[in-house]
């Protein structure tokens, strides 16, 4: 696995077999994802941190199980809070309802 991979498995907590593939069969295209997540995921107005729980919110409210134990287990690693979690759960069940919510939950008690 190659740094950036390693660092990718850091931030979101599990990397897709399909993308380290990628590395192979498409390595241009794999060295500008790696920039962009890089870019998209580096501390700026908002904390890496932050920028976790709004993913998790936002994978949650798209009920993506792959997403949120992705974004749960990178949240791990990052220090993220069960309680952080929590809240950020909140405002995905406000705006995509229980089932986003429950979905979440489930993922939470599993990973967190």
């Amino acid at each position: 696995m190659t740094a950036g991979i390693d660092d990718l498995e850091t931030k979101i907590g599990k990397v897709p077999r399909v993308f380290k593939k990628l590395a192979e069969t498409d390595p241009d295209l794999h060295e500008m994802i790696l920039k962009l997540d890089q870019y998209i995921w580096d501390d700026g107005a908002l904390s890496r941190k932050t920028k976790k729980l709004i993913a998790i919110a936002i994978a949650t409210s798209m009920r993506d199980q792959h997403a949120i134990r992705a974004q749960m287990a990178g949240a791990k690693n990052l220090g993220v809070t069960k309680d952080e979690v929590e809240e950020a759960l909140r405002v995905a069940y406000l705006l995509a309802g229980m089932p986003a919510y429950v979905n979440g939950k489930i993922v939470e008690e599993e990973v967190m």
